[in-house]
């Protein structure tokens, strides 16, 4: 396989709009983190220490999927440097290494989106819940 210097410029704009999204869902979770917190303190709820221990999870899940990213992203610069400086079976392990890192990342994505799934469904489990309870008995 050739490796030219394009190919790992490639996925720049891939793993950039990767990042942005990555940062976005973090910054969501956070605002909730936040609002709940503030909603626990005011009237302890054991569903609500539930959710934020849920949110934890998330926000480490996301953390790592950002590191991996970040990292896939850095191996692609110093991919592109090896090809500069002629040292091109290095650069060829090293975009390697890169494309590792980035389906590392959206593995770990995936798997946030399954915890979050998770956690919607049990909250509209509660929420039928909830509706059945009203309902007169006759």
């Amino acid at each position: 396989m050739e490796l030219t210097l394009t190919t790992p410029a490639l996925l720049f704009p891939a793993i950039s709009l990767l990042l942005l999204a990555y940062t976005n869902r973090f910054l969501t979770l956070a605002a909730l983190i936040r609002d709940l917190y503030g909603r626990y303190k005011a009237q302890p709820d054991p569903k609500i220490k539930g959710q934020l221990a849920n949110l934890r999870y998330r926000i480490v899940i996301i953390r790592n999927m950002q590191a991996f990213g970040v990292s896939s992203f850095f191996f692609c610069v110093l991919c592109m440097f090896l090809q500069f400086a002629g040292q091109l079976t290095l650069s060829k392990w090293i975009f390697g290494a890169s494309l590792i890192l980035l389906l590392v990342s959206l593995a770990l994505s995936l798997r946030e989106i399954q915890v979050s799934i998770d956690a919607l469904t049990l909250q509209i489990e509660d929420l039928e819940e909830l509706d059945h309870q009203a309902l007169p008995k006759t």
